[in-house]
Parts: structure tokens; C-alpha cells; sequence
């Protein structure tokens, strides 16, 4: 169907059940005759105008701001926006075997027997506008023959497209009519709310997440990431691994597969927490339902963690921030954290930092009052963020989305096991990525951010000392001046040989010590 021709039919739809509602709306036995007299009375209200006019100055400011903050931090709805998505996955029809047989042979460009020795045409899970097929490879590949393959139904998509396209186009219009519309930025809003949905269907991203999750977590015996098959993966398929799991909520599967629970609760607040802010690399719509565990014999009791198609990243200074931020909460100390607040930018110059730390004290010591067992570090962290809203500040949204994450986390934790003390668990993992900021590894992470721009400047540092040396002596007009800028460069040659032979001996001491902690 033609795009435009797809959107005016959208658009008649949407006019015409808006005016079967109220056609609903009327009494049965006078539908006509109720419809003409609200019509009437509309029009012969004297107060009606006055009413819209008054209602609208009030809705104005109020949609505008809502529009704005939304525009701005856009994370705010996307939560809601894919929890609703996830809603709805039962309501969608998946494809039948015959379709679904023909739609992976159009994908993978050849038939299935070439690829595969056995193929489940009946999915596994059906979700909103994908669904989720196992298969066996004919020939094994990165050592697995055992596949899972996500499949985007086309079609579907393409109307989701047209659907959104649609959205643009009145968002569009509404600009050009309505000053209001270009006030809220309608336009922004329709483009946000279009890539946020479509991100959800790209799969090469999402098995380019799933692949460097796995690198992040390589060797870790807490999580099993599963393997992209990359030779078989398209724009509208993702193969990889099948590893059989059990969902995280399902406790009686769980102690039927001998898996202990406590420390199940314990890695899964480990695992979020380094993801976030120690990888800077996590999901942005984690809950349970996107949470496994695995029953393979290899990998039993691990974390498998699903959906990765909605994936966020935080800078390396919002993660200092967060980490650096954190710890000085546990600590109790509010004047440093005021002092971070300030320094960040998350409030205006002129915030009062004593004034600061007394809201960030009133907020958290009642969490640091509670018994053991009630105390949660999700809710901490609110605070850590929020608590600069009442002086017009705020935070990088990313930094509110990786703290719903963490919250997430948590409870999950709790339901698996409610006497988990996840907040000394966040508190020591929180604590060891801060002594890495400060120590030798922090210092030497830095160091290696640095050496390229470091390559660049050596080769002109002495190109930059003979232009010093020639500007010197051109200031230079006595023969007393002469001898002191002489003076001067012998006891900066000096300094700088002694800091050379620092270097070289402190860096022996390291590699030494290294070499003997290996041992």
C-alpha cells in the first residue's frame, strides 16, 4: 500500500471511531437527537468560549513544559513506552509454520535445509511484531549446533513504520498551523518516539550489544552471554547461542535445578551494578521478566540476561560521578557530594553548597535510620540523583536510567531471596570501582587515555623549546639576563633528569611488584 495513501487511511480512522465514541456515548433511543442538542448547546453557551479561552492559557504552560521535559530527557516515557510494548506481546498473532518457514528462507536468502538439520517452525515466543524460533545447524559454527533465532515479521514492521511515518506527518502539519505546536516541538517528540521504537527492531544493533556485552563479561563464571552467530544474522534475523534457561521468578524450577537463591540475589545486584557503572554499558529497561538463569550442566546457575535491543552507555565522567557520588553517600558525607554536585554542573553556580548538603542529609539519613533489613540502596541512589531538583538542577537522564536499573535489580534480588542485604553488596562493589579510579590501575587507565594525544605532542616538543628558547632571548637585553636564562635551563635539565630516573625507578618497583603478586 502507498505510504500517503496508508496515512490518509490512518488518519480517516482515527476521525472515524473518535466520532463513533461519541456516537456510543449518545442514548440508544435518540442518538440523532442528543447529538443536535449537545451541538446546540455548545454553541448557545455563553460561558463555553470564555471557558476555552481560560482553559487553554492554564493547558498551555502546563503541555508545554510537559513537552519540553520530554523533548529534553526522553528516557523519562521510554520505560513506559516498552513496558506498554511488552504488554501487548500476547495480544499479536505470530506467523503460521508455512509463513514462518517461507519469511526465514526470504531472510536467510536460501531454503532452510541448506542451513539448518532441524527448524521449530512454531515459535517459542511471539512478541510485539517478532518472534522467536530454536533451531539445529546443519554444520556446527564457533562450536555451537544449538541455535535460538529471533525473526522481525516484515510486514508488520512496515506498518509500524507507515504508523509512525503518519505521526510525523501530523506532528508536520501542526507546526505549520499552530504556533502552540511549534511551542511544544510536536515535531521533536514524534522523531524521538519514532527512533526509540525502531531501535527495538534493529537487530544488527541488538546482536552488536549481545557481542560486546559478552566481551565485557568474558571469563565471568556469574553470567552466561550467549555467542552471536554472526554468518547468519541479517536486518531481519539475529541467531545465536541457545542456552535453556528458566525465568528468575520461576523459584520452584529453580530449587528443582539445585540452585541456591542467595547467592543467585547477590550476583544479580553485582552484575547490574558493574554493568552500569563499571562497563558503562547496560539495559534500559532491565526488570524480571528480562532476567534468566541457566540449567546447561556447563553453566548452571548463571545469569543469562535477555532483550538486548534497548541497551544505554554512560560517559566515563558520569560513571566517576555516579561511583565517586555513591560512595560519599554511604559515608555520610554530604558536603563532599554537594561539592560533586557543584562541580558537575548539575545545579546553578550560585547554589549555596551548605544548603545543598542540608537537603542531601534531610533526604538521606532517614534511609541510614532504618533497620538493616529495610534499608535500600535503589531508593538511596533516588536521592543521590533528585536530590538537586528543589534548587531548578538536574541530572544527565542516563545516570536516572542506570538507577532504575540498579532498582530493578534489587528487587528482583529480594524476590528471589528477601534476606539479601543488597545494600552492603552495592556498597562494597560501588566502593571497589572507586579505590580502582584512585590506585595504580586507575592512574594507569588514565595514562592510556591520554598517550595518544601524547604521541602527537612529543614529536613537537623540541620544535616548542626552541621557539621558548628564541622568545627568551629576544626578551632578554643584558648580559645578566643571558646568565640567568642560562641558569634557569640548567636547573630545569637538572629537575627533569631527576623525574625521568623517578619514573624509571618507581616503574621497576611496580613491575616488580606485579611479577611478584602473579607469583
Amino acid at each position: 500500500m502507498p505510504p500517503l495513501f496508508r496515512r490518509l487511511l490512518l488518519l480517516f480512522h482515527a476521525l472515524r471511531y473518535g466520532a463513533r465514541l461519541i456516537w456510543l456515548a449518545a442514548p440508544s433511543d435518540h442518538k440523532l437527537h442528543w447529538m443536535i442538542e449537545l451541538v446546540s448547546r455548545v454553541h448557545a453557551s455563553e460561558r463555553s468560549g470564555a471557558q476555552l479561552h481560560s482553559v487553554l492559557p492554564a493547558l498551555g504552560p502546563l503541555a508545554s513544559r510537559f513537552a519540553q521535559t520530554l523533548a529534553e530527557r526522553p528516557e523519562l516515557a521510554t520505560g513506559t513506552l516498552h513496558d506498554a510494548i511488552d504488554a501487548i506481546d500476547h495480544m499479536e498473532e505470530p506467523l503460521s509454520p508455512a509463513e514462518s518457514e517461507a519469511a526465514l528462507s526470504r531472510a536467510f536468502g536460501q531454503p532452510l535445509a541448506g542451513l539448518f538439520s532441524a527448524v521449530d517452525l512454531v515459535p517459542v515466543k511471539s512478541g510485539f511484531a517478532e518472534q522467536t524460533h530454536f533451531a539445529r545447524l546443519a554444520t556446527p559454527l564457533k562450536g555451537h549446533r544449538e541455535v535460538a533465532i529471533k525473526l522481525v515479521r516484515v510486514q508488520q514492521l512496515q506498518q509500524i513504520g507507515d504508523e509512525l511515518a503518519l505521526l510525523r506527518w501530523v506532528a508536520r502539519w501542526l507546526e505549520k498551523l499552530s504556533r502552540t505546536a511549534s511551542r511544544l516541538q510536536l515535531r521533536a517528540l514524534a522523531q524521538t518516539f519514532t527512533d526509540d521504537i525502531l531501535r527495538r527492531f534493529d537487530l544488527r544493533a541488538e546482536a552488536a550489544n549481545l557481542s560486546q556485552t559478552g566481551h565485557h563479561f568474558d571469563g565471568d563464571k556469574r553470567i552466561a552471554v550467549p555467542d552471536v552467530i554472526w554468518d547468519l544474522c541479517t536486518d531481519h534475523t539475529l541467531t545465536m547461542q541457545r542456552i535453556n534457561t528458566l525465568p528468575a521468578s520461576d523459584l520452584p524450577g529453580l530449587h528443582a535445578h539445585h540452585i541456591k537463591l542467595a547467592r543467585l540475589a547477590a550476583q544479580i545486584v553485582e552484575v547490574v551494578t558493574e554493568q552500569a557503572f563499571e562497563h558503562g554499558f547496560f539495559h534500559a529497561t532491565l526488570d524480571a521478566r528480562r532476567v534468566r538463569v541457566s540449567i546447561e550442566p556447563d553453566t548452571l546457575g548463571r545469569l543469562v540476561l535477555a532483550e538486548f535491543s534497548i541497551m544505554s552507555t554512560l560517559s566515563s565522567d558520569e560513571r566517576e560521578f555516579f561511583v565517586h557520588g555513591a560512595t560519599a553517600l554511604f559515608d555520610q558525607d554530604y558536603g563532599r557530594l554537594a561539592d560533586m554536585h557543584r562541580n558537575a554542573g548539575h545545579v546553578p553556580h550560585d547554589t549555596r553548597a551548605e544548603v545543598l548538603e542540608a537537603e542531601l542529609r534531610t533526604r538521606a539519613e532517614a534511609h541510614f535510620a532504618a533497620a538493616p533489613e529495610d534499608r535500600s540502596a535503589g531508593s538511596l541512589f533516588h536521592h543521590l540523583l533528585h536530590g538537586v531538583l528543589p534548587f531548578d538542577g538536574h541530572v544527565p537522564g542516563r545516570l536516572a536510567t542506570a538507577q532504575r536499573s540498579f532498582q530493578q535489580a534489587e528487587m528482583l534480588a529480594r524476590a528471589l531471596h528477601p534476606g539479601v542485604d543488597t545494600w552492603n553488596i552495592a556498597r562494597g562493589v560501588l566502593a571497589d570501582l572507586a579505590r580502582r579510579d584512585i590506585d595504580h590501575r586507575g592512574w594507569l587507565r588514565h595514562i592510556s587515555h591520554e598517550l595518544p594525544h601524547l604521541a602527537h605532542m612529543l614529536p613537537r616538543v623540541p620544535q616548542l623549546a626552541v621557539r621558548y628558547l628564541q622568545q627568551q632571548h629576544d626578551r632578554a637585553r643584558t648580559p645578566q639576563q643571558n646568565a640567568q636564562l642560562l641558569a634557569d635551563l640548567a636547573r630545569e635539565y637538572r629537575r627533569t633528569r631527576q623525574l625521568l630516573w623517578g619514573c624509571v625507578l618507581c616503574g621497576g618497583a611496580l613491575g616488580a611488584g606485579a611479577m611478584l603478586l602473579m607469583w
